[in-house]
């Protein structure tokens, strides 16, 4: 009998079992979205591939509480301003400018996840030429929609149609971003391919 330096008796476990395989889950897919493009973005940084960061929100400070000289708590805050969309940065000499939008609903991409302010800042980019899309985690995977194709949506809804995005719509228009391991998920792939 074998016993570990604690005295305790080794017991070995029995391998007679067969091992099950792991089953995939998406439930916590959407929830990552922006952590997976941040340690995209990192990789692609890293790697000296491209420039894509997070924009930071504006945020004007009214109230802070100094309890210790070391420890500010910010007690009340507003934004400036309306943010435009999440990333941009540069990629093989274009300008690229992207939001992350994710949903859990299974038949259709609601277009209220959209904000005015970034649909005309989606035009302005398109104008001066930029690469301009959402990233979005639906129908479990991450889908490439340009934002020529997002702009058709929601004028489509702005002259009283439909307030989604169908499925059949976004896997037609779209394209489905590889998931990695390094370049979790590796939008660059698809902009070479539409671009480049």
């Amino acid at each position: 009998m074998f016993r570990y330096p604690n005295g305790k008796p080794y017991q070995p476990k029995n391998t007679t079992k067969q091992k099950q395989q792991p089953s995939i889950v998406y439930s916590n897919r959407g929830m990552t979205l922006e952590e997976d493009l941040n340690e995209t973005n990192k990789y692609y940084l890293e790697n000296q591939l491209a420039v894509i960061h997070k924009k930071p929100t504006p945020v004007q400070i009214v109230n802070v509480d100094y309890p210790r000289r070391s420890a500010a708590v910010i007690k009340e805050a507003y934004f400036k301003q309306s943010s435009t969309t999440d990333y941009n940065g540069i990629y093989r000499g274009k300008y690229i400018d992207f939001e992350a939008k994710e949903t859990k609903n299974k038949t259709s991409f609601p277009l209220q996840n959209f904000h005015s302010h970034q649909i005309d800042h989606m035009k302005s980019v398109l104008k001066q030429d930029g690469v301009c899309f959402v990233i979005l985690s639906a129908f479990n995977d991450f889908y490439y929609l340009d934002a020529k194709h997002l702009l058709v949506f929601w004028e489509r809804q702005e002259n009283g149609g439909r307030k989604s995005i169908t499925m059949e719509e976004i896997k037609d228009k779209g394209h489905i971003i590889p998931i990695g391991y390094q370049a979790r998920i590796d939008y660059l792939k698809i902009i070479d391919k539409l671009y480049f």
